[in-house]
């Protein structure tokens, strides 16, 4: 038997009376915010672990939380509406903080509504975001949701404008894809680039070209169930998916060099195809001696990527809310079963199972590291046996020991805890019974 403790999260958040369906660290760390089934959302200030902020920001399960900046929170429920909050460290004081667990609480108030959207949320599919392109009509963000009316398609919105750019079909539409379960939203090379994923298993990215058309760079059918997760790596090299089955992948983010082009076909050669081989009339004839109408040559096409980098089965379903650490050496998952299972991204070996949970966990959130941060594990003492919560193994195999938290400088308790707060190497959980686990993990 093994002597050493399970493996305990550093700290847990209670305050939700519904299942927690979103979680973000915003704020350089210092703020993490939380949302739930019944529409609360929770913004705690981490370096005392107590709310700061307590509304009802929708009529209907949070579906995404995301930070604009220092003073705005992008808040996406199943209500069908997307807003954006104004709510910056001064702004809190005039906030609620009594918790969604006390019904006795008075009405709460709200932030100030910067902007709203009204979007689809019949797939349960969260927004992804990017910021605009500088010194063009695209600055700003840029919001990417499923269209309103074809669940297969995609709408990305400008945000402050809050006008729709873009409507993406990707793939051929005799292509049976179900609604779009999953979307990211970045710049690749400077392209503006969209990746997503499907209820038939099929994952998709497409790349703005300079016409401004989306031309398909990778498609995949690796799932046999419905994606339920997905995220992009910082350096946009890869993206891994989830989904009800017991798959991740990790697929490629082509570069536009390394793709294959389809020769274009000019105007002129399919019209040759077709040209009567018959003699010529003496019209016909005249006609040929006029100069031909110059018509500009079609851009070739790249050839999509179809096959993804890595596949495990991992033998357990239903992990959701897939998201890779900000220095892409790690991800994590949350389990139906209530697990969440930390992987290498590198190799995508099982690094650690996290068991403190008692019903299923749904959404996961990383702390962004700080860049002086160095590379060395960081975590507590912990057990051998995975289902106490063993965190194994090094990240990448590279020359990264175990080390524990140094005892801090002579610093106030304040200096201490916010200390704590923007460099602890926080991985959080979100669960089904209303719960957040902190973890202080690699």
């Amino acid at each position: 038997m093994s002597q050493h403790r399970p493996a305990q999260p550093k700290s847990v958040l209670r305050g939700h009376r519904a299942q927690v369906h979103a979680v973000a660290f915003v704020r350089n760390n210092q703020r993490f915010a939380s949302g739930d089934a019944d529409g609360f959302v929770i913004l705690w200030d981490l370096t005392i672990m107590r709310p700061r902020a307590v509304w009802r920001a929708h009529t209907n399960a949070i579906l995404g939380i995301a930070d604009w900046g220092d003073d705005k929170i992008i808040t996406h429920g199943r209500d069908n509406r997307l807003v954006v909050w104004k709510l910056g460290p001064q702004d809190e004081i005039a906030m609620s903080t009594a918790l969604p667990l006390d019904e006795s609480a008075p009405d709460r108030a709200q932030p100030w509504v910067l902007h709203i959207l009204e979007v689809n949320t019949m797939n349960f599919c969260s927004f992804a975001s990017c910021i605009g392109k500088s010194n063009s009509t695209l600055e700003g963000l840029l919001i990417a949701v499923p269209n309103t009316l074809e669940t297969e398609a995609v709408d990305i919105y400008q945000l402050p404008s809050q006008t729709r750019q873009y409507t993406v079909h990707l793939g051929s539409k005799t292509e049976k894809k179900g609604m779009v379960m999953s979307l990211g939203l970045f710049r690749a090379e400077g392209n503006l680039t969209l990746a997503a994923a499907y209820e038939s298993g099929l994952v998709t990215v497409a790349r703005l070209g300079t016409n401004e058309t989306w031309d398909v760079i990778y498609t995949a059918r690796v799932h046999g169930q419905p994606v339920l997760s997905l995220d992009v790596a910082p350096h946009k090299n890869f993206f891994l998916t989830s989904s009800a089955d017991a798959i991740i992948a990790k697929h490629p983010i082509p570069a536009t060099a390394s793709l294959p082009l389809r020769e274009p076909q000019h105007p002129r050669q399919a019209e040759s195809k077709s040209t009567n081989t018959s003699i010529p009339s003496s019209l016909s004839a005249a006609l040929s001696l006029e100069p031909e109408p110059t018509m500009p040559p079609k851009q070739a096409k790249p050839i999509a990527i179809t096959q993804p980098l890595k596949t495990i089965n991992t033998k357990h379903s239903g992990q959701q809310g897939l998201r890779i650490r900000s220095d892409g050496k790690i991800f994590a998952t949350a389990g139906w079963d209530s697990k969440v299972r930390v992987y290498s991204a590198k190799t995508m070996a099982e690094l650690a199972v996290l068991k403190w949970h008692e019903v299923g966990c749904y959404a996961i959130a990383f702390a962004t590291l700080a860049d002086e941060q160095a590379p060395n594990l960081i975590t507590p003492e912990l057990s051998g046996a995975e289902a106490t919560g063993e965190l194994s193994g090094i990240v990448d195999n590279e020359d990264t020991t175990m080390a524990t938290v140094s005892k801090p400088s002579q610093l106030s308790v304040k200096d201490r805890r916010i200390k704590m707060a923007k460099e602890a190497h926080w991985l959080a959980a979100g669960s089904k019974d209303g719960k957040i686990s902190l973890w202080d993990i690699y």
